[in-house]
C-alpha cells in the first residue's frame, strides 16, 4: 500500500518491476489533493497493476498488503516523519495489524526539528498551500501530519537503510 504521490516511491517500484518483482498496489486517494489519483495514473502507465482506494478504506485494505510505503516532506530529529496528511492514520492501521511501515526519503529532507505531537508542526508547514495562496486559515484542515518514529519499521534512504534511532546521530554528521 502507498499513500499520495511520492516520487521516491514511484521510482522505487518501478524498479522493482523491472527487476520482474510480481506485486500488486494499493494506493489512497490522497485528499484533499488526489495525488495518491496521480500516482494511480502513473503506475498504470508503467503497467505496475494498482487500485485506487479512498483514504477512509486503508483499515478495510490493510489486512491484504504486506507492507506500507510511503515517502516524506521531512525526516525529523527523533526518525519521525511530516508527510501528507493521512500518513498517521496509516502507520497506526499498519502497526495495529503488524504490517510493516517504510519510508523512502532523501537525506535532504532530513531536517532539525522535534515535534512532539501534532500541534508541534508549525504553521507554515501544516497549511503550507493556504500560506502560499494567502488564503484564510480559519477552519482550513492541515495538509501533512507527523508520524512518530514507533510506527516506522524502516527509513530507506541514499544513505542506507536506518532505524528510526538513527537519524539523529545522521543529522549531526550532516550538520557538524
Amino acid at each position: 500500500m502507498v499513500h499520495s504521490g511520492s516520487r521516491v516511491v514511484f521510482q522505487t517500484l518501478c524498479e522493482a518491476l523491472k527487476s520482474n518483482k510480481r506485486f500488486f498496489v494499493f494506493i489512497t486517494q490522497s485528499n484533499p489533493d488526489n495525488s495518491g489519483e496521480k500516482m494511480y495514473h502513473k503506475l498504470i502507465e508503467q503497467g505496475i497493476s494498482s487500485t485506487l482506494i479512498l483514504d477512509a478504506a486503508v483499515g478495510y485494505y490493510m489486512e491484504k498488503v504486506d507492507m506500507v510505503l510511503v515517502g516524506a516532506e521531512g525526516v525529523v530529529e527523533n526518525g519521525g516523519i511530516i508527510n501528507k496528511i493521512g500518513t498517521y492514520p496509516l502507520a497506526l492501521c499498519a502497526k495495529a495489524l503488524n504490517k510493516q511501515f517504510y519510508v523512502l526519503a532523501e537525506s535532504y529532507k532530513f531536517i532539525r526539528y522535534f515535534p512532539l505531537s501534532q500541534a508541534d508542526i508549525p504553521p507554515r508547514i501544516k497549511y503550507k498551500q493556504y500560506y502560499r495562496d494567502n488564503l484564510n486559515l480559519k477552519g482550513s484542515s492541515p495538509l501533512v501530519d507527523y508520524t512518530p518514529p514507533e510506527y516506522i519499521t524502516l527509513l530507506h534512504t541514499d544513505l542506507g537503510t536506518l532505524t528510526t534511532a538513527a537519524v539523529s546521530d545522521v543529522l549531526m554528521q550532516l550538520y557538524l
